[in-house]
């Protein structure tokens, strides 16, 4: 059976010119800002405008483009031949939501390949509406659009997978076996944020962050570790998911504490790494004061990481609904926007 494999993450531009119809395309998504679209394009085209030279500015000190794409491709192909040496004829796809390859071009290039069957794997641990649902929802206009026919799967999301855990696990001990002596470390557990009224909305975003921050420190076998939960990445007036990790990072400064930040919900470097995390919140960690500030890389082509991601990959291509790190749905009854219940909305 050939197994065609569709990585879903968000993309980044590849040159500073590419900032803003990267910006416009971000914007433009209902899942992002929920106007009709009367109202949310030219909103859109607005914003990335005002981002624009912002933007550009970021993404100039890491080399004028994202490294998310270069990254996602040698996921993929890592996941590819994790998934050979258990099921021939397996092909692992990358899509993008904001920049190329979006998933039109994908689908184009799955139909070339004409699969058996396809699973659509978001390079997301932790589902949410605005990143996961958002990816198969492009990917599912694009499919009926173009008449891709072929039985699909998907994985839903996996904050506490084995694979997953034990790859951070790894990260964060051995950032912990760093630490200088006499000086006591909080580990940050830093996500992207989301607006409050996402998460009142049924969004399982920041409860499944929190169980994947538990699993990770259960997995450690060094002392008791002083952590918690932020979030970065904040943009506009609206109320955010709290507690913030600059302020976090201040908090820590004033209490003589170093700091271990781990992109917990992050698997591949990008801008919110490479710059927020460790240009801006590095600074900001010595300005504050902070013993010492170590940032965790991410996951990314680890061997545990991809070896977990293969195991979704085949539970989902032997079923006919959603599959996740647990049996079946695992968010609570409380999560009304669960990824497993409502597809791709």
């Amino acid at each position: 059976m050939k197994l065609a494999v569709v990585l879903f993450n968000l993309g980044g531009p590849d040159s500073l010119d590419a900032v803003e119809p990267f910006l416009r395309n971000l914007f433009s998504d209902p899942a992002i800002i929920s106007l009709p679209s009367i109202l949310r394009l030219p909103l859109a085209w607005l914003i990335a405008k005002r981002r624009g030279p912002v933007a550009r500015e970021i993404y100039a000190q890491i080399g004028g483009r994202s490294p998310i794409l270069p990254e996602t491709e040698a996921q993929a192909r890592a996941l590819e031949a994790a998934l050979n040496r258990q099921r021939p004829e397996a092909r692992v796809f990358v899509a993008m939501r904001a920049s190329p390859p979006q998933s039109e071009e994908t689908v184009r290039a799955v139909m070339a390949w004409a699969p058996d069957r396809v699973v659509l794997l978001p390079l997301y641990p932790q589902f949410s509406t605005t990143t996961s649902a958002s990816s198969v929802a492009a990917w599912r206009e694009a499919s009926a659009r173009l008449g891709l026919r072929v039985p699909e799967s998907r994985v839903c999301c996996y904050p506490w997978d084995a694979g997953f855990v034990a790859a951070e696990a790894a990260l964060v001990a051995g950032a912990l076996a760093a630490r200088k002596p006499d000086v006591s470390y909080r580990v940050l557990f830093s996500a992207h944020g989301l607006p409050k009224y996402i998460v009142a909305g049924g969004d399982p975003y920041a409860w499944q962050v929190q169980r994947s921050a538990e699993a990770i420190v259960a997995a450690l076998t060094e002392e008791p570790v002083d952590w918690r939960i932020c979030y970065q990445s904040r943009v506009g007036p609206m109320k955010w998911l709290e507690p913030a990790t600059d302020a976090e990072i201040r908090r820590a400064g004033a209490e003589g504490c170093g700091v271990i930040v781990v992109p917990i919900a992050f698997v591949s470097e990008h801008s919110e790494t490479l710059v927020e995390l460790d240009l801006e919140y590095g600074k900001l960690a010595k300005e504050s004061g902070v013993v010492d500030y170590i940032r965790v890389p991410t996951v990314s082509v680890g061997e545990a990481f991809i070896e977990g991601l293969a195991d979704l990959v085949l539970k989902a291509a032997d079923s006919e609904g959603p599959v996740t790190c647990g049996a079946g749905r695992i968010c609570p009854a409380t999560a009304l926007r669960c990824g497993f219940d409502q597809g791709a909305t």
